[in-house]
Order: structure tokens, then sequence, then C-alpha cells
């Protein structure tokens, strides 16, 4: 059985010094569980010490966002190359890059292909807007944003790698989007990875969900078939909620089992 998934997107929140003193207290708060792997995603500034301080054993890290090139004259950017030594994960493609930094398909294209490239597991986010949704074009959405992002790599570095669906209207609205809109999607995404890469990568690959997920709401999303993870923003800045949504997992897998 895959490990549950959860990753906390700090976004750009945090000094170095709260960030390491948010740290320390998930880690008193936060046992360590063998079924669930817990990603810390902290501002770039963070990860060096960061990684210095976590338990290993514990926590893993993941950067929020990297520069497609290995190296070169691109000044203020931060290459997947150089953050080899300090992450298990990149996350690309959230929807909050896509609308403030205007990262197009292409972009996400190239850093899925740059993260696999460098030997670091891609978090490729992925959904679609409210008026996506109105204009019943979620489908359409998450084929183009699925596709285009996978279109460089092999069937195998596929099925290593997680995508997560945020539906861009549920994030922050305080209340995550409903089970059969989580199914629905996570159902679609895993059916284009199998029309791309066959049935083997669609079982392999983890699909996680984020927007508004909260400790109450962590049984009904695990509940949802297909969902292996989640991927929390503003609860993740609370180490009583963050560490509520670890300790809600661990029961839900007791349950399951």
């Amino acid at each position: 059985m895959k490990r549950t998934l959860i990753v906390g997107n700090w976004k750009m929140h945090l000094t170095v010094g709260q960030s390491s003193l948010l740290a320390a207290r998930l880690h008193k708060h936060i046992a360590g569980h063998r079924d669930i792997e817990v990603v810390l995603a902290p501002s770039m500034l963070s990860l060096q010490p960061l990684s210095l301080q976590i338990d290993r054993r514990r926590f893993r890290l993941a950067a929020q966002n990297a520069y497609p090139k290995d190296e070169g004259a691109f000044t203020g950017e931060v290459s997947f190359a150089m953050l080899q030594d300090l992450v298990h994960y990149v996350i690309i493609g959230h929807s909050e890059r896509r609308l403030f930094a205007g990262e197009t398909l292409e972009d996400v294209r190239d850093k899925v292909a740059a993260c696999v490239r460098n030997d670091i597991t891609p978090l490729l986010c992925v959904g679609e807007t409210s008026t996506e949704r109105r204009g019943g074009e979620t489908k359409q959405v998450l084929h183009d944003q699925v596709v285009s992002a996978l279109s460089n790599l092999t069937a195998d570095e596929v099925a290593q790698m997680v995508i997560a669906y945020e539906p861009v209207w549920a994030i922050g609205a305080g209340d995550p989007a409903k089970p059969h809109q989580i199914e629905e999607a996570v159902k679609y995404i895993r059916h284009q990875v199998e029309e791309l890469y066959g049935k083997k990568a669609a079982q392999n690959v983890r699909v996680i969900y984020g927007a508004s997920v909260e400790p109450e709401f962590v049984h009904g999303i695990l509940s949802i078939e297909g969902v292996e993870g989640l991927l929390p923003g503003g609860a993740s800045l609370n180490y009583h909620k963050f560490a509520d949504i670890v300790e809600a997992v661990y029961r839900f897998n007791r349950e399951r089992k």
C-alpha cells in the first residue's frame, strides 16, 4: 500500500526564523507514522536551513518552484539542479503561479521535465477555475494541463510522480469541493495518464487533493476512490491544524485496515 502523502504548502509566508520555529513545533506535535509521508514546502530562503534542522525520518522538503534551465545567465532564478541535495519534491504548475506569474502549459511542461532530469519528484498541480467549471470545461482543462505537462516523460517517470487536483475555485474558500466532484476529476486524471502511458503508470502515479483542506474534511476526502494524499495550504501554517490533519490521516488509515 502506498504511503499517504501530506504536503504543507507554506506559500509566501514566514521569515527564516519563523519557518524554523514552525518546523520545531511540528516536530514536537507530529509523530512519525510509517504509512504517512509528511512534506513541508517552505519559502526558497528557508529550504537550506530547514534541511539541516528537520529530522529526515519524520519530514521531507519540497520547493514551491524552480527554473527549468539547469544553469546559465538567469539572474535571480534557482534551478532544479541547485535543489537536488535539499528537496525530494518540487511543486509545479500551482494555480497561483499560472495566474500571477503567467506560467503557460509549455512552462509547466519544461519544469516537469527539468525536475525529473534532476532526480526530483514533480508534484504537478492541475485544476479548473470557477468560470471554467461553470462553462463545463473542467475535463478539457484537466486534459490540457495533464497531457502537456507529461509530454516529455516516459511511462516509468510518470508512474513515480505526484499529481495534485486543486480546483482553483475551492482554494481558500473554507470548504473543499464536493466528493463527487473530486472523484470525477481524479478518475479523469488517471484516465488521461492511462491513455498516454498505460494502466501501470495510471495505477502507480499518486493523485492527491488540495484546496481548503482542514482536519474535519480529511476522512471525507481520503474516502474518495483514487485520492492518496492531501495538499493543505493555509492549514499547514498552523501547527495545531497541520498536526490534526496528520493525526486524522493516521486514524483514517487505521480504520481502513
